[in-house]
């Protein structure tokens, strides 16, 4: 019964993720663009309450999900749509689209919609990442981020998990436990933004240049983590 209520509220925020898209304000893929560049812009602009230097300039691969849906009454699910992007011996790489949907048990009445920030901190989580379908948590680990100007001097979050997650929801930014959710490529998205089917590893891993389109985040990505490098 209890999956059963779970698939219910996944279609139902996911009908409601594409009737977003369909808006004229949210039509195309270039509008998640934009929007993940100005989550991850007001994240590290905020100093003391973002992502830690060390942390940044450690991952090899961001994702972002701008307004991921969180709904749900005795049982909680959530839904988002988002893009990645990797370090290449060029630069930080063209993006590639995803969709990220799971659900948990427990009492959560009511729904919101949270920015979602994920960190791929080493090979075994960015060759998850490649491989465009994995389950959080049971393919790649994952731990809440640490949050603030620096990290702590323990070296923790470098070593207990492929990912590390973040979220925010009304001005709160916080490290976020994400078990159980299922990332896939998100191929609409991608042949509305390349024209054509794009593979995960063809974009992530540099294969191909990244459009005028995707500057938006691949600049405001770039900048802060040279900031974090220095």
């Amino acid at each position: 019964m209890k999956k059963i209520l779970v698939w219910c509220l996944l279609a139902c925020l996911t009908g409601v993720a594409f009737a977003a898209d369909e808006s004229p304000a949210d039509s195309k893929a270039v509008d998640r663009v934009k929007a993940a560049a100005t989550v991850l812009d007001e994240i590290q602009g905020a100093g003391d309450q973002g992502i830690p230097e060390e942390v940044l300039g450690s991952a090899e691969c961001v994702a972002v999900v701008p307004s991921m849906l969180k709904g749900g009454f005795i049982v909680g699910a959530r839904y988002g749509r988002g893009l990645a992007s990797c370090r290449t011996p060029k630069g930080w790489s063209a993006p590639a689209f995803f969709t990220i949907g799971g659900g948990s048990f427990g009492l959560q009445i009511g729904g919101q919609a949270v920015d979602l920030v994920m960190l791929i901190m080493n090979k075994n989580g960015m060759d998850n990442l490649l491989s465009s379908k994995f389950k959080v948590g049971a393919d790649a680990s994952a731990a809440a981020g640490p949050v603030g100007r620096h990290a702590s001097a323990d070296t923790d979050w470098k070593m207990r998990a492929q990912i590390l997650t973040y979220s925010r929801a009304r001005g709160t930014f916080a490290g976020l436990e994400l078990a159980g959710a299922s990332v896939r490529q998100d191929k609409d998205s991608t042949r509305e933004f390349y024209g054509r089917m794009v593979p995960f590893k063809t974009s992530l891993q540099g294969t191909i240049d990244a459009p005028d389109t995707a500057y938006p985040f691949l600049q405001t990505l770039a900048k802060w983590a040279k900031n974090a490098a220095k």
